[in-house]
This record gives structure tokens, sequence and C-alpha cells, in this order.
């Protein structure tokens, strides 16, 4: 798939001439790679707006014009403005037809209704992969890379040396691992009295709780003001040595 993206050569640079670009609808980015200097870009903020929402953007060799010079490139990297529908700066990498490029590509799933797993027993496909990093080419870069799914039984994995890559085309992976793609599983159905069990157990709990405990109800009982100390309630004893001392000082 050819796409193709227009740039202008950018001779201002730092914080304060982004910002202008930035207001006039312009990305500032960068171009570099392939053995030459490294080229600063302007770039309109709608075509590469709605450029970066196509998935085969991300995954493709890209020619790129900047004034009257042509090249093939591979979006490297882009930053967002973090709340603001903005793009804050995008990086571009020149590619040489005879160097090998990594690149990370998409995965794409089919057959997945039909398969055993689902059709047959039920089950939920999980995709414990969306993408694959490759090596190759860029003449042989895929777009995306397809999962055939058809044959897939329920609790079993597809793992990545059961998917066929195109030719010239290596998956970079930890040596001697073969990561799992997507798996099938059963979802867990509960019975009747498990159901039962756990709406019990979540209306036992709030009940529970109002019950105060052995300490909460010693210390509700005991008095507020202690034992001897200085609220505690005058007894008879009390009063009547009071009044001794009374009559002592007279």
């Amino acid at each position: 798939m050819k796409i193709a993206i227009k740039a202008e050569p950018r001779s201002v640079q730092g914080t304060g001439a982004s910002r202008r670009l930035r207001r006039e609808s312009k990305v500032p980015g960068v171009v570099y790679g392939a053995g030459k200097e490294a080229t600063a870009i302007q770039l309109d903020h709608k075509d590469l707006w709605f450029k970066l929402k196509t998935e085969a953007f991300h995954a493709s060799i890209l020619d790129m014009e900047i004034g009257s010079d042509k090249s093939q490139v591979l979006l490297r990297d882009y930053q967002m403005h973090p709340f603001k529908p903005l793009i804050l700066h995008a990086d571009f990498q020149r590619v040489a037809a005879d160097r090998k490029i990594h690149m990370r590509v998409p995965l794409h799933f089919i057959n997945e209704a039909t398969s055993p797993g689902v059709k047959v027993a039920g089950g939920l496909v999980e995709h414990v992969m969306k993408e694959l990093e490759i090596s190759c080419l860029p003449k042989d870069l895929p777009e995306y890379l397809e999962v055939d799914l058809g044959n897939l039984q329920a609790g079993h994995s597809l793992h990545l040396s059961s998917i066929t890559l195109p030719p010239g085309v290596e998956a970079i992976v930890p040596k001697g691992e073969d990561p799992t793609v997507a798996t099938v599983v059963i979802p867990k159905v509960m019975t009747a009295e498990e159901e039962l069990a756990e709406a019990a157990a979540l209306t036992a709990a709030p009940a529970a709780a109002e019950v105060p405990t052995t300490n909460q109800k010693a210390t509700e009982d005991a008095p507020a003001g202690g034992g001897g100390g200085a609220g505690s309630k005058p007894t008879v004893k009390d009063d009547k040595k009071n009044m001794k001392e009374a009559k002592d000082k007279k």
C-alpha cells in the first residue's frame, strides 16, 4: 500500500518556534537515518492527524516529499498533547533498500467465530499478542500479519511457531522462546448453589459489622470518668471524710 505524505523544510528551531508552528496548524518534525544528516521538517496538522488514525500509516513505508526531495521513510515516534487533540512532534526514519529494518506490525485474527473452541465449546478467544516485532528489507515489509484461528480448540493456545511469516520476514523474539499469540478459554458459569452462597456472604457482611465486639461493649459499659479519677462519682464514705475534715478545721 502506497502512502504519500508531504512536508516542508523547517529553518527555525526551538521551543518558541515550535509553538508558533502549532498555532499555524503545523507540526514540527525531523527526518533522519540512511547515512544522511537529520532534516528539520514541518507537516500539516490536519493531514497528519487523519493519517495517524489509519493502521497502515504506522506499519508501512511512506513516500515523503520534502520540497523537491523525495524519500522513503517510516514513522518512528510522535508525541501528543496530554489532553488536547494536538500533535506536538513527529519523528521519521529514512530507509535504505539494502538495509533491514525492525518494525512492529499488527496482527489480524481470522476465523475466530468458526473455531471449534468458540463455535462448539462456547469459549472466548484471548489475544495475548496484538502486534509482532519483525525484521526485513523495506520491500518485504507487510502491512499486517494474518493469524488463522480456524482450528483452535478450547483450552489450547496458538504459538508463534504456528504462524507462517511472509518470505523475507523474521520474527524478533528471545532465542529458544515460542510466545503464545492467542488462546481459547471457557468462561466459568456459577451454579445456583454458588450464586446463593455468594449472595448470603454479601448480605451477612454488613450485618456482622453492626454487632459490637467484646472490647467495644466493655468500653461502652465503663463509667465515663474511670475508677478513681477526677470524673468518678463520690461515695458515702467520701462524704463522711470530707465532713470530718471540715469540723476539725473549725
